[in-house]
């Protein structure tokens, strides 16, 4: 009876412990980035918007993170804003629908962020869906783009800046394992 309580012990000791040692090799990566939606007169108005390739910055970060990229075993988009920087008096009103996309060399584009209905009284700021999709081979090649594709349902005056914040979960292997 001893001999099972000590090994159950252990064995719970050692769950808790692969646990605590899991969420060491575990951590963010954060990218902003700005695009700018062109005024325009028309309702309905499809917006296909890519950002400057983004340096992915990887081998920096999992330095700082004590791993290396063989070591990772999937990054993905845990949250994703879209904030408008000017006007300042800007709101997302006008947007219908929002998807991200998501594409770097040699790699297929995929969908990684959306909001299928954007409301109608939305502020400067809104939250997109995450697709959960594991983007290890996105981001660990040199750099990546991002590219967002939208329909208006009301008319914008001025150019709108919007800055993409992008926030990514790290799994790295314990300890090579």
């Amino acid at each position: 009876m001893k001999y099972t309580i000590l090994l159950l012990s252990a064995l719970l000791l050692t769950i808790f412990s692969c646990d605590e040692l899991d969420k060491l090799t575990q951590f963010n990566m954060k990218y902003s980035e700005s695009i700018t939606v062109p005024s325009s007169t028309v309702i309905d108005f499809p917006i296909n918007l890519s950002t400057p390739s983004i340096e992915s910055n990887t081998e920096s970060t999992f330095a700082g993170n004590n791993t290396n990229k063989n070591l990772i075993e999937t990054i993905r988009l845990d949250e994703m804003t879209l904030t408008i920087q000017s006007p300042t008096s800007g709101d997302f009103g006008f947007l219908e629908s929002v998807q991200l996309f998501i594409n770097a060399d040699g790699l297929d584009e995929i969908e990684i962020a959306y909001l299928e209905e954007v409301p109608a009284d939305a502020s400067n700021t809104i939250s997109l869906e995450t697709t959960g999709v594991n983007l290890k081979d996105y981001l660990l090649k040199d750099s990546f783009q991002l590219r967002m594709k939208s329909s208006t349902d009301e008319t914008i005056e001025s150019d709108h800046e919007i800055q993409i914040n992008s926030t990514f979960f790290v799994d790295a292997k314990i300890l090579g394992q």
